[in-house]
């Protein structure tokens, strides 16, 4: 089955240049996760920690390779989640999109909170009023129109790329002995319990906590179907993400972990602003502060991006209200967008007035839909490039490294992070509620497929005369 349909000439605008999708395909991969939730990665696997992310790493590069694939030989699919409608039908479609859309809807509000937090320390309101201003500022940021998210966006993913590159220069040097009073400080890697202090099992177990974090590559995916050329652009992204995720995160981590003691770090706080200060750097807080903003900034960017232009992609399909497809004046979803606002409102004044409950359920729910969008994803891909070898098609020009092996083994390693999940006590919770939304989701397709069917029945049946 295929669903390449020509967009219509009043759809989403093109207007996004190649520097934005650069830009904000490294944007996706770098977020707080990195800057302060490597604490958890790190304290869970020890110095060898930095091979947790390689293994992600090499995960996601192997879905985004797939995503390269799909993308050059059905190139007027114009978003991520229609590639699973592309090849395991519209139940795919419906279920991928609604939970990716849920996922990201639910980002708004905890970068907001995350922000909001941090400018706590910088300006004399509260977390409530901090936060609502946020939402403001982003809200009518995305309502201008796409050009003027990527622009938001290249600027915040270049302040963190300016930033990564320039601890990853200042921690080399110290770990080599270039600029330590010591010399060398490679020493920290074993010195504190063994390179593997808990084992390789516990390397192992981090991946889960490592895969939430690097969410987001995929994000390129969907802000190019608003360039002139969205397959060759996402095939672009889909072959150079491995060397950003080597450098931003494998290569940061392992320097973080060269010039400090790895039993320094405490879960919460920043390893950067911790290697920093052994570096002995001059206002590190301070400026690992404004750094994680600056992420966080960007975070909630493209989680309003993302999640309305999703929506859009389901009213198109009319999986979601039409209401949804239509456009303002700079070809930008509206309802889409103000829709993410009212989650963003909701949910800081939830986690700010009301008791966390219900808040923290939501939160929970979203922490597996990462992986089943991808085993998805996956499925669609094999089922794809099987239909098009039976019908003695033309290879794309970008496919899949060994296949079928190398495909299946990734379906493979994501069974083992939801595995990892359901026997980790501390990630249960998150796995069971990620069960019961993936289930809602599937009923409401169910629903939705028996309401479409009756109707067409009624349709058909011409009244008595």
């Amino acid at each position: 089955m295929t669903i390449e349909r020509p967009s219509a000439p009043d759809g989403l605008s093109r207007s996004l240049k190649g520097r934005h999708l650069t830009m904000i395909s490294i944007g996706g991969i770098i977020g707080a996760g990195l800057f302060v939730g490597s604490s958890t990665a790190i304290i869970a696997g020890g110095p060898a920690s930095f091979l947790s992310y390689a293994i992600t790493g090499m995960l996601i590069l192997v879905v985004m390779r797939m995503l390269g694939e799909m993308a050059t030989s059905l190139p007027r699919v114009r978003s991520f989640t229609e590639f699973a409608r592309a090849g395991l039908g519209d139940g795919a479609g419906f279920v991928v999109g609604w939970l990716y859309w849920y996922f990201w809807v639910l980002v708004v509000p905890v970068e907001a909170i995350a922000g909001a937090k941090i400018l706590q320390h910088w300006l004399p309101l509260s977390p409530l009023e901090i936060g609502l201003g946020l939402m403001t500022v982003m809200t009518g940021v995305n309502l201008m129109s796409a050009r003027s998210y990527a622009e938001f966006e290249f600027w915040f993913a270049s302040i963190k790329v300016a930033a990564i590159i320039a601890f990853i220069a200042i921690a080399a040097s110290y770990a080599f002995g270039w600029t330590s009073p010591h010399g060398a400080t490679f020493g920290n890697l074993v010195s504190h319990g063994g390179f593997t202090p808990h084992g390789w099992i516990a390397v192992i177990a981090a991946v889960p906590t490592v895969f939430f974090a690097m969410t987001g590559a995929e994000i390129t995916t969907i802000a190019a179907a608003e360039s002139s050329e969205p397959g060759r652009a996402v095939a672009k992204m889909s072959t150079t993400v491995i060397w950003r995720i080597l450098i931003f995160y494998v290569i940061s981590i392992f320097f973080i972990v060269s010039v400090a003691p790895w039993t320094d770090v405490r879960s919460g706080e920043s390893p950067f602003t911790l290697a920093l200060n052994a570096m002995h750097v001059p206002w590190a807080g301070n400026v690992m502060s404004a750094i994680i903003l600056t992420a966080v900034l960007s975070c909630l960017n493209s989680a309003f991006y993302v999640s309305s232009r999703v929506l859009f992609v389901l009213a198109e399909r009319r999986d979601a209200p039409q209401g949804l497809v239509r456009l303002n004046a700079r070809r930008v979803p509206t309802a889409s967008v103000l829709i993410g606002a009212l989650a963003g409102f909701l949910g800081i004044i939830a986690a700010t007035e009301t008791p966390q409950a219900v808040f923290d359920f939501l939160v929970s729910s979203s922490g597996a839909l990462i992986v089943y969008i991808y085993m998805l994803i996956v499925l669609a891909q094999i089922k794809l490039r099987r239909g098009r070898e039976r019908r003695g098609e033309p290879r794309p020009v970008i496919e899949m490294w060994l296949f079928p092996w190398l495909s299946y083994a990734a379906l493979g390693a994501m069974t083992a992070v939801l595995a990892a999940m359901a026997l980790t006590p501390a990630m249960q919770h998150d796995f069971y509620a990620s069960c019961l939304t993936l289930a809602i989701a599937i009923l409401a397709y169910l629903a939705v497929r028996r309401r479409r069917q009756t109707g067409t029945v009624q349709r058909s049946v011409k009244p008595a005369s």
